[in-house]
């Protein structure tokens, strides 16, 4: 595939675009792709007690900026964690807007075999707002019972040491074992062997277009 100009990164949640693809983001703004982030969620109900409601949107404004985004490009909707599967009409209205404002080459998803109930609805509504640019789902292992890894997008140490820094931007969110570097870095190298690189990043793939 050659490099998309216009790249779009769905994420259910604040953090779930960077661990999914952070490595490959950074790859892409290096390359000079323009990428834009859309979280549907600021999840306040699920911060620990004493935390701002903004901690989230706070994590991930620095979080993006790791990875070279720049924060013109970050849209922030506030959708209840645990229920989208109650609004999904208005999350569809919005990523129709997001696909006129943005007219992505690529956007990424979260995968089809995401068992967490928001993100299969960003999967599903997803796959109706954008029918006409390529769509990768991301994979979120913890997640998972099962994974298609047919796309793989080589990283250098660069691009993983970008996204490590992002990941552990979620200060809120550092007691979950799979925000550590050493899982990072394991799941990358696990990936670059399966593509004969040194790391890498898996993919589901749900269209591509060239």
């Amino acid at each position: 595939m050659t490099v998309p100009a216009n790249i779009l990164v769905l994420a259910p949640h604040t953090d779930d675009g960077e661990l999914g693809c952070g490595a490959s983001l950074a790859r892409y703004v290096r390359e000079g792709s323009r990428v834009s982030y859309a979280a549907f969620s600021l999840c306040r109900k699920s911060l620990a007690a004493g935390l701002p409601p903004d901690t989230l949107e706070k994590e991930c404004r620095t979080a993006t900026r790791e990875l070279g985004i720049n924060e013109s490009q970050l849209f922030f909707f506030d959708f209840e964690v645990r229920t989208f599967d109650q609004q999904r009409q208005a999350i569809l209205e919005e990523m129709v807007q997001l696909n006129k404002l943005h007219h992505p080459d690529l956007v990424f998803i979260p995968s089809a075999s995401d068992q967490h109930q928001d993100h299969q609805v960003i999967h599903t509504e997803a796959q109706r707002a954008f029918k006409h640019c390529s769509l990768l789902g991301y994979e979120l292992p913890w997640n998972h019972a099962s994974f298609r890894s047919t796309y793989f997008i080589p990283a250098d140490e660069e691009c993983l040491l970008k996204k490590v820094k992002a990941v552990q931007s979620y200060h809120s969110q550092s007691h979950r074992n799979y925000m550590s570097a050493d899982f990072i870095r394991s799941l990358a190298k696990v990936r670059g062997v399966q593509c004969n690189q040194l790391l890498a990043e898996a993919f589901e793939v749900y269209r591509l277009i060239d």
